[in-house]
């Protein structure tokens, strides 16, 4: 008997809970491979040379902007499918997310592909959410293949949150662009020149602000938030990371984060990037306060960082996707937009195996 439960207990040590919200794996968790797909107006801005696919059509040959991201999803499914030589039957779970009601462009972008399906909804921060649950999923044992994608279009998103294109609705300086773009990534237990050792998932903040078109607004006290006690759980400093990078604040959102992290003695200013900041030139495109949602984080994730962490250019980030929990609903009845951000570790591994 006694041997018997010092097996279960050797089995079950396959992470452990750090501080108050990190996880730490006993066994870093290895990222794989990563697909980009870009619409039109990122593949016009300075990560454009840099996705595996830009489609000029917005509709992606689709009637519809819901039909369109779906098909973004399918493409960068089967990009990283392409890349690793792998089928669907080999990937145990997906996990996957959008901004649209009821996830339609996930459910109906990968229903063909017959893997079993997690849901998820944690807007803009939805791949940071979608890498931390994958990564616990390979960590603890129950997959040795898992594959995650997210989405964004910005004509689904303005129909969807704002108002329809057609209108032409004139945007304030603090509106960021809703980025047309799918990122997917395969998680394996070996492998990868990149791995994932921790995760910090975060919580929801809550600062009462009520303007759905500043979302870094809404977004920067959970991004500081989760940086802040990712630090405190894994004991270390700001300069411990090459890069810091947040999902989608943008510009107001950047200072509003720098400030909020300075006022408890954190300075990042040196680390710290945004992929809303890096996917759209500001003067040339016009996006105001820069780009947004599940996609954005997603593509810059897949195009820039993953590849400067490949070469071993970076060898220790800090990924902090964010999002604004709002709907049309909770807008129009008058409240708040909650943020929350999800932090993942990711490293570079010169030898691609298990550490």
């Amino acid at each position: 008997m006694e041997g018997g439960t010092e097996k279960v207990e050797e089995k079950n040590k396959q992470a452990e809970m750090t501080g108050k919200q990190s996880i730490r794996f006993d066994e870093a968790v290895h990222l794989l491979c990563a697909a980009s797909i870009a619409g039109k107006k990122e593949g016009e801005g300075p990560l454009g040379d840099r996705f595996d696919q830009v489609f000029e059509d917005p509709f992606f040959g689709k009637a519809t902007w819901e039909e369109a991201e779906s098909a973004m999803q399918r493409a960068a499914l089967e990009k990283v499918l392409e890349k690793t030589g792998m089928q669907e039957k080999e990937i145990r779970f997906l996990f996957g997310g959008d901004l649209l009601g009821q996830l339609i462009a996930t459910s109906f972008g990968v229903k063909e592909l017959g893997i079993p399906l997690f849901g998820l909804y944690g807007a803009c921060s939805t791949c940071g959410e979608a890498l931390c649950l994958a990564a616990m999923t390979v960590a603890g044992g129950f997959a040795d293949h898992v594959a995650v994608v997210t989405s964004s279009h910005f004509g689904g998103a303005e129909k969807q949150f704002r108002f329809p294109l057609e209108y032409g609705n004139q945007r304030p300086l603090s509106a960021t662009w809703t980025v047309t773009g799918a990122g997917a990534f395969l998680l394996g237990k070996r492998g990868g020149k990149v791995r994932i050792p921790e995760v910090t998932p975060g919580k929801i903040v809550d600062y009462g602000v009520k303007d759905s078109l500043n979302m870094g607004a809404c977004m920067a006290p959970a991004a500081a938030d989760t940086i802040e006690q990712n630090l405190k759980d894994l004991k270390r400093k700001p300069e411990d990371y090459d890069r810091i990078i947040t999902g989608d604040l943008g510009y107001v959102g950047k200072r509003l984060l720098l400030e909020l992290l300075e006022e408890k003695g954190i300075g990042i200013k040196e680390q710290h990037m945004d992929c809303g900041i890096e996917i759209f030139d500001q003067e040339k495109q016009d996006t105001h306060s820069g780009g947004s949602g599940c996609g954005c984080s997603a593509v810059t994730l897949a195009a820039l960082i993953l590849p400067k962490l490949v070469s071993g250019e970076w060898k220790r980030v800090l990924f902090v996707p964010t999002g604004a929990l709002l709907s049309t609903v909770s807008y129009n009845e008058g409240q708040s937009v909650p943020g929350i951000a999800h932090a993942v570790v990711l490293e570079h591994n010169e030898t691609g195996l298990q550490q």
